[in-house]
């Protein structure tokens, strides 16, 4: 089988990938200049990776999962060891993290079941992930000295309502569609 080279949006994403260690590691370590720094130059991955792919008509299959995957590990991962560290609230991890586990449930039960499910990202679901990725940035920004910490809980609760509605829209997005394959 012939080697293939990964493409300048797919090497993006994997870059993307291998800066959630980095990123961590750098939260744990009370560096949080270099964690912001980290995940400004994730976001600016993420960015050029389906700019890229679509300018220069470079989507792929391999692609089309890795960048929504590459998202979901590090919106997960800094959740995780922001509230290990007891920089923003558990239940936010609970929110996130099951929401995510929730739609990947409902993904593979989709495949496996070989119904006809739309698995596109959604706007809402976008908007969920922008704001969940904002709110990260947030709270590393105030760790970093750079903002104020007034300015989260808004964040907050946005992020909490965009998580909670956007996986309520997939779930019933996907019963629906499952329900007209039936029919």
């Amino acid at each position: 089988m012939p080697i293939v080279p990964l493409n300048i949006p797919n090497t993006l994403t994997v870059l993307r990938i291998l800066l959630v260690p980095v990123f961590v590691g750098f939260l744990i370590y009370k560096q949080d200049q270099y964690a912001l720094i980290t995940l400004l130059i994730a976001a600016l991955t993420d960015g050029l990776d389906g700019a890229i792919a679509r300018l220069a008509n470079q989507r792929t299959l391999i692609g089309s999962y890795l960048d929504p995957l590459a998202d979901k590990i590090m919106l997960m991962s800094a959740f995780v060891t922001l509230s290990v560290l007891h920089l923003i609230p558990v239940w936010t991890v609970i929110l996130v993290v099951s929401r995510d586990v929730i739609l990947l449930t409902g993904t593979l039960l989709a495949r496996l079941t070989e119904s006809n499910v739309d698995l596109a990202p959604t706007i809402l679901g976008k908007g969920a992930t922008l704001v969940q990725f904002l709110y990260v940035t947030g709270v590393v920004a105030v760790q970093s000295g750079l903002i104020e910490k007034s300015l989260l809980p808004p964040l907050l609760v946005l992020m909490a309502v965009l998580t909670v509605f956007s996986g309520l829209h997939y779930v019933y997005r996907g019963i629906m569609n499952v329900n007209a394959g039936n029919v």
